[in-house]
């Protein structure tokens, strides 16, 4: 695994030389640490911002994912927390952590099993019964207390991307994260830059690269909005993941890098800023 200071060093022919240094401008906080505001719910086979069973909610300046007023089973709803705006460029950065037990009937694989959603589709396009936006993402997972189980994954809902120079067309690949067992807090951490190049890191530590994010035709959610298969995507929102297990998340915030992209100079320096600041 790599520090955060090679994760951030772009595959451009600047370098990562030293550059005076210049304002890093302002992290956005996403959630505000008091309520829901700016965010919209969608849950599979109910409407846009139906919270169901106040699955979605803030409490002692978190936001949990729980599943105590659900009437003691799962049902495949699976939901997700859309923020307001959509990005192309950026570093996001949450920290996160499971908690409780997962609900009855919930699947194997999504025990301890939550994720952010990049690039994805608005909540507005979803149909009623879809249960995943089209989207990239980023795969938090926990441990069970004994066997080894990475973090900050990547999986695909409707996409492919390119990884060590192939188009990669499974459902998901692993990253090189370590295991994070119990209840404890994780801070997980992408680096977007529009279609060319998406990294992330865990608690500081490069652990997973690929690039050119694109629709997968093969797919019917995507046949259904009509998308172009192999299209690239450069942009799109970010949701946070309800999957049958209690997680929270208490920050989500992101650093905007769009205004930068067609600086390469003063994108390499806020790039090093950013990977020198403390984790």
């Amino acid at each position: 695994m790599k520090k955060i200071i090679a994760a951030l060093c772009l595959p451009i022919a600047i370098g990562c030389t030293a550059q005076k240094k210049s304002k890093p401008g302002e992290w956005i906080k996403l959630f505000n640490g008091k309520n829901l505001e700016g965010w919209t719910v969608k849950i599979k086979d109910h409407p846009v911002n139906d919270n169901f069973g106040n699955t979605f909610r803030v409490e002692n300046g978190v936001i949990k994912v729980s599943y105590d007023q659900y009437d003691g089973k799962f049902k495949e709803q699976f939901g997700h927390l859309f923020y307001k705006k959509q990005f192309s460029a950026y570093l996001l950065s949450v920290e996160y952590r499971f908690t409780g037990d997962q609900i009855k009937d919930g699947p194997g694989w999504a025990f301890r099993n939550s994720g952010l959603m990049l690039h994805g589709q608005t909540p507005e396009s979803m149909t009623l019964d879809q249960d995943f936006p089209i989207s990239l993402e980023a795969q938090l997972l926990g441990g069970n207390g004994k066997d080894e189980r990475t973090t900050n994954n990547l999986c695909t809902p409707g996409t492919n991307v390119v990884m060590d120079g192939k188009l990669f067309t499974p459902h998901c690949f692993n990253s090189s994260s370590k295991t994070y067992h119990g209840d404890q807090w994780v801070k997980a951490e992408v680096l977007v830059l529009g279609d060319s190049i998406f990294k992330h890191i865990v608690q500081g530590d490069t652990v997973l690269v690929y690039n050119k994010p694109q629709y997968d035709g093969r797919d019917k959610w995507v046949k259904q909005a009509g998308l172009q298969d192999g299209a690239l995507i450069s942009k799109g929102t970010i949701s946070l993941q309800s999957e049958s297990h209690p997680v929270e998340f208490r920050k989500v915030e992101l650093f905007d890098l769009e205004k930068y992209m067609n600086k390469p100079a003063e994108l390499q320096n806020i790039l090093k800023q950013l990977s020198d600041r403390k984790q």
